[in-house]
């Protein structure tokens, strides 16, 4: 099967074998691209991963021409205070890499993370840049998955939430190649983007591509969301059934910074139906 030049997909579950669980929910859900967890999402658990369930999965999605994805356990953050966060976040990025290798991933997302405490931004960004950049040399080496950072929702002394905070953070990384942008909508509409106007997702796009370059764009959650701009509350709502609203997402599926990039739904889903409907929608407005 030939790739889609926008590829639509949705997180996909895993659980009891990854080809066993993913392969079937993409056909279910028409998904043209794959988004997994390869460790429990509120975990520090490292499972080495089932080499057999991994073959599978990998030659399934080739067939399909479906591309992957790892996100990254939701407790990651480089720029905690507490040092044993630290250092669990730089080994679950170490394993998700491992993973994606062996499972043909194309990127490793990763929420940017937060000082926490007041007056403690500096230090995370150095934090940020000692951990950081020896995961992006050893994967750039080996030709890897790239690493993906993702703007939080804002809020708590978040390192990156609005789009053009991501600068700094590439900055302290001196823009490594290998350290590529996830963008999510419900995360940029929390941090104060208001991409439900005319125009609004256009200009936050042009606003990150000014600020990253026109090619570290690897990946968009497309997400609507259930609270006002600039709320910072990350809740995931249905395709034009939020405060978002479906005008948005065809700004988001007609502009230039996402041609060619795959796109991800994590909306709310019951089994595969709400999954299936989004994935419509946005193959819909992508024409």
């Amino acid at each position: 099967m030939m790739a889609a030049v926008r590829p639509v997909g949705a997180h996909t579950p895993a659980g009891g074998g990854l080809a066993k669980a993913a392969l079937p929910y993409l056909d279910a859900t028409g998904a043209e691209v794959a988004q997994v967890y390869v460790s429990n999402s509120r975990g520090w658990a490292l499972p080495p991963g089932n080499p057999t369930q991994d073959a599978l999965f990998r030659a399934g999605c080739a067939e399909r021409g479906v591309p992957v994805f790892i996100h990254a356990s939701l407790l990651v953050n480089l720029g905690s205070p507490t040092a044993a966060t630290v250092e669990r976040s730089a080994l679950t990025l170490a394993h998700a890499l491992r993973r994606g290798t062996a499972i043909g991933a194309q990127g490793v997302v990763f929420h940017a993370g937060s000082a926490v405490d007041a007056g403690y931004a500096d230090t995370a960004m150095r934090q940020v840049r000692e951990m950081l950049l020896p995961l992006l040399d050893t994967a750039g080496d080996a030709n890897g998955p790239m690493l993906l950072v993702e703007p939080s929702a804002g809020g708590g002394r978040s390192l990156a939430a609005r789009v053009e905070q991501l600068g700094p953070y590439l900055d302290a990384v001196d823009r490594h190649p290998w350290l590529g942008v996830c963008f999510d909508t419900c995360h940029a509409w929390a941090a104060g983007h208001d991409l439900s106007v005319e125009g609004g997702m256009t200009a936050t796009l042009d606003t990150l591509v000014d600020t990253v370059g026109s090619d570290r764009l690897r990946l968009v959650h497309a997400n609507d969301s259930k609270d006002l701009c600039g709320s910072t509350r990350d809740r995931h709502e249905n395709i034009g059934k939020g405060t978002i609203g479906e005008p948005a997402f065809a700004e988001l599926m007609r502009h230039p910074a996402t041609s060619g990039v795959p796109t991800v739904v994590e909306t709310p889903s019951e089994k595969h139906v709400g999954h299936a409907g989004d994935v419509a929608i946005l193959k819909r407005l992508r024409t």
